[in-house]
């Protein structure tokens, strides 16, 4: 039989398999959706055993492909929506919360707490990250203060933590029936507990939350040849299959995209936009407002570190527009009503519905329109709302050459809103430079899939996965420097704008100096 790998990819609203062959193609795929919970405007929820349902639905749906029938599975990669904050009890699998998602603001008042105890600098310089909502480790403060009986267990060891690859991963190799309980490099770098030098979490940083170690998960590579567990038979592979790649989902995609030299950079577009440069085995401090963090390790080698920008707000800004407003009925009806109009009519939107994140870290801020006039129609609305899309990833971007002087000839792109033709011509004449996604669009699962194959020898190296990696679609830019310019000027009075609404500034690119 021929060997493949499989890919379990949990991200924000849905969960997929795929399975890839040794040219990095994808064999079969299944994917569905599960709830968001919106308590207030400031929580987000998901039900962890309904993920976990999910992703055993997924996988026995790419099981039952036939093309599937002549392929064995030579590993498992899992790759996952970061920060979102799960907390269970290993005596019966039976979370204690729901997920806390990685957008959810709930902690403000514990992270404004700490900065004002003078915390920031010691996070900022141990973790790469600053004291912000956005991370898991505020997540778990919250719910074993918040939440009965939590630290207790915790305390007894009972109660275990874990990002959703963790979490996963644990279900996968046994569950309540000794699981695996780990999580790699770039999962653990995302909880604001991780040392980025010792690759170790960091007791100071837990003294400070009052987190028990012992319900952190062992932190190991994002591939490793000593295989964290095995699938069990009665699971949804039905068979043995050693599981050895974990990646959290925009480190993924950097490796999907086969972003293997210091410099490499690309751009996923999902529920969120996150930017990630590769700069090698040298950890970059940004000034800028840009996050410190892993990119990757594959096995004993040393491990790699990026600059990271992140958007909350990207295709969350299409869906708000389809269910809060009404104007579109599918989300991929705005590409057509946006063509309606010929430019944004003088409107320029700041989807700031859970705070700005890179570069700004306002977690007080919030969404709001400029420029609106009787002319305006929802055609201007549609398109302002793509362009805010491109001006956020620009904003990162300049960023970047800020704190690691490139000066990017191109961008490589990935995520579902690359099938939007005018959002990637839009992102072309923000940037100034061509926009190139790949043939294989599925480059989330398939950074998942290589950490795992690698682990078991199925790829030999990166030089074989680069060789996997071919153009699909690119845009070059249309727009002068004058209209580019004058374009963007306006983006940046908006987001002026944003926050001279807002209340307070729990972190500013001051703290980074």
């Amino acid at each position: 039989m021929d060997a493949c790998i499989a890919s379990i990819n949990q991200g924000t609203l849905n969960s997929r398999c795929v399975i890839f062959d040794r040219g990095g193609i994808p064999l079969a795929l299944s994917k569905k959706e599960h709830r968001q919970i919106y308590l207030l405007p400031d929580r987000v929820e998901q039900r962890p055993l309904e993920i976990w349902k999910r992703v055993q639905e997924v996988i026995q749906g790419a099981l039952s492909q036939p093309d599937l029938q002549r392929y064995k599975i030579a590993a498992v990669g899992v790759t996952n929506q970061r920060e979102t904050t799960i907390i269970w009890d290993k005596r019966t699998g039976e979370p204690y919360y729901n997920a806390i998602v990685w957008q959810d603001m709930r902690t403000r008042d514990i992270c404004n707490r700490l900065i004002e105890d003078g915390c920031q600098n010691y996070f900022r310089s141990h973790t790469g990250l600053p004291l912000a909502t956005y991370f898991s480790g505020p997540k778990i403060k919250w719910i074993l203060e918040n939440i009965p009986g939590v630290r207790t267990d915790a305390q007894q060891g009972f109660a275990l933590f874990g990002n959703v690859d963790t979490w996963l991963i644990w279900w996968l190799t046994g569950g309540p029936k000794g699981g695996a309980h780990v999580s790699d490099v770039t999962n653990a770098s995302r909880t604001l507990l991780m040392d980025l030098s010792s690759l170790d979490w960091d007791d100071e940083i837990l003294r400070i939350l009052s987190i028990p170690r012992q319900m952190l998960p062992r932190i190991v590579p994002s591939s490793d040849s000593q295989p964290w567990g095995l699938t069990s038979k009665d699971g949804p592979f039905g068979q043995m299959i050693p599981v050895c790649g974990d990646l959290g989902d925009q480190q993924a995609a950097l490796v999907g995209q086969a972003c293997y030299q210091p410099g490499d950079a690309k751009t996923s577009y999902g529920t969120g936009s996150f930017t990630l440069l590769n700069t090698g085995t040298s950890k970059i401090w940004s000034k800028n407002g840009l996050l410190t963090t892993v990119a990757f390790k594959m096995g004993n080698a040393p491990v790699v570190y990026a600059l990271e920008g992140s958007n909350a707000i990207a295709g969350a800004l299409l869906e708000w527009l389809r269910d809060n407003l009404g104007i579109i009925h599918k989300t991929s009806e705005i590409e057509d009503l946006a063509k309606m109009v010929h430019d944004n009519g003088g409107v320029y939107f700041v989807p700031a519905f859970y705070g700005l994140l890179s570069p700004h870290w306002r977690s007080d801020a919030r969404g709001i329109v400029v420029g609106l006039s009787r002319y305006v129609n929802k055609g201007h609305l549609a398109r302002a709302a793509l362009e805010a899309i491109a001006y956020q990833v620009r904003e990162v971007l300049e960023a970047m050459q800020e704190d690691y002087a490139i000066e990017p000839g191109k961008l490589k792109v990935d995520g579902p809103l690359t099938n939007n033709n005018l959002l990637m011509s839009l992102q072309a004449d923000v940037m100034g430079v061509p926009i190139i996604c790949p043939k294989v669009t599925e480059t989330t699962s398939a950074g998942a899939a290589f950490a795992a194959g690698l682990a078991v020898g199925f790829w030999g190296g990166f030089q074989d996965l680069q060789n996997t990696w071919q153009v699909g679609r690119s845009w070059s830019p249309h727009w002068d420097a004058e209209t580019r310019n004058r374009m963007y000027s306006g983006w940046l009075q908006a987001v002026k704008g944003t926050l001279s609404m807002s209340t307070s500034q729990a972190w500013s690119n001051s703290d980074l100096a």
